[in-house]
């Protein structure tokens, strides 16, 4: 059976709000208190349940990531890097995949049952309904891989894809090639569609050049 917080609280000989106070972050407790408590646990084995602490403090630390592109071996160390991020800070993560989900709500409610903190929408190829919704559901959403936009719904991390594509055409005629070709990722992707433009507005200042494109399967 596991030690339980009131046993704790017998051990070290005081009430079981001041143990849960020494384990919840924030909550006021005196030095000798804390001491006295986390002596008692450690002699006990007590670990403090996180499930239940959230009921105490209204915050679960879960952060969900939720993507489409789990397929995509990038994402992997995406993947990794988010996960070990959150645990050093004190934080959970729950992976979501929305492969071939089409329904933004369906997520919203997903998540929301888990109670999540947050949500981190990692995609390119999600339509921008999804991370509206986590939004419109009063949920704190930012939409990593988003499309730039001067007045963006939610809080978006990416690139400037449209001038990345115009630096790799402008590469490619610096090198003199006398034809050159764009590859690029899914099409649906808001990342392709922008490389392309991009590199299709700098090709076009240099008509002698022919260059075409082709993309990846989804």
């Amino acid at each position: 059976m596991a030690v339980t917080l009131k046993e704790v609280a017998e051990r070290a000989g005081v009430s079981r709000s001041a143990v849960s106070r020494t384990f919840t972050q924030g909550a006021s407790v005196s030095r000798k208190m804390r001491e006295r408590v986390e002596a008692a646990a450690a002699e006990l084995g007590y670990h403090p349940n996180a499930l239940a602490s959230s009921l105490t403090t209204g915050r679960t630390n879960l952060i969900g990531l939720v993507s489409n592109n789990f397929h995509n071996p990038f994402f992997l160390e995406v993947f990794d890097l988010f996960t070990r991020g959150l645990q050093e800070r004190g934080l959970r993560p729950l992976l979501v995949n929305l492969s071939d989900e089409i329904e933004p709500e369906n997520s919203v409610r997903m998540l929301r049952q888990y109670s999540v903190d947050g949500v981190i929408v990692a995609s390119s190829t999600l339509p921008p309904g999804f991370s509206r919704a986590f939004r419109d559901a009063g949920v704190p959403v930012v939409h990593s891989f988003g499309r730039y936009s001067e007045h963006p719904h939610v809080d978006i991390v990416g690139i400037d894809n449209i001038e990345c594509g115009r630096m790799a055409a402008r590469e490619l005629v610096r090198r003199n090639y006398a034809s050159v070709a764009f590859m690029g990722g899914p099409e649906a992707a808001t990342s392709t569609q922008d490389r392309l433009a991009g590199f299709s507005d700098e090709m076009a200042k240099h008509p002698d050049i022919p260059f075409t494109y082709s993309f990846a399967e989804d």
